[in-house]
């Protein structure tokens, strides 16, 4: 059975932070997938993330913020410099292409590096879950309630060519974000 929360933008983004290594204030701002925006990924664009991450981890190792504190304005600034030398032009621009990034990551599966959209998983996933007689009811509803929750919040893949980008990449992408 795929995990539950294969395939979504919110499980993207606690991948993306957890391997920046950023929490609390780094990572109020992009709790909701709504702050995201999806990009059309090139090559450039993801090699710049790549050598900027290793940047930005070791930064966010040596500032960790407490959770629910608000940003420090000179954290923000050495932030958006660090992804500023890196060719972004913020680092709002850096989450933006690392949450597309993390997007197309969550739908490769891992043995045969085939690509299925998230939507399509969650609904396979529904479909597997109603049908598994040896899930006790009240489990059931409240898979099935989550997925169909997920399935609301889970935007369409916008542009289906960022799954080539990212799978040219994919080794050392996972490599950066461990």
């Amino acid at each position: 059975m795929m995990s539950i929360m294969r395939g979504l933008p919110a499980a993207a983004v606690a991948a993306l932070l957890c391997g920046l290594g950023l929490t609390g204030a780094f990572a109020q701002s992009t709790a909701e997938p709504a702050d995201f925006k999806q990009v059309k990924l090139d090559n450039k664009m993801v090699e710049s993330f790549i050598t900027a991450q290793k940047e930005i981890a070791e930064f966010a190792q040596k500032n960790p913020a407490s959770q629910g504190e608000k940003p420090d304005p000179k954290v923000e600034a050495e932030l958006d410099g660090i992804a500023k030398k890196h060719g972004f032009t913020s680092f709002a621009d850096f989450d933006d292409v690392g949450f597309n990034i993390t997007m197309v990551l969550s739908g490769i599966d891992k043995d045969s590096g085939k690509f299925t959209d998230p939507i399509v998983s969650i609904k396979q996933e529904i479909e597997e879950i109603t049908a598994d007689k040896t899930i006790p009811e009240k489990d059931k509803k409240q898979i099935l309630d989550e997925l169909n929750e997920s399935l609301k919040n889970t935007p369409p893949l916008q542009y289906p060519e960022n799954v080539e980008v990212v799978k040219q990449y994919r080794e050392k992408i996972e490599q950066v974000l461990q």
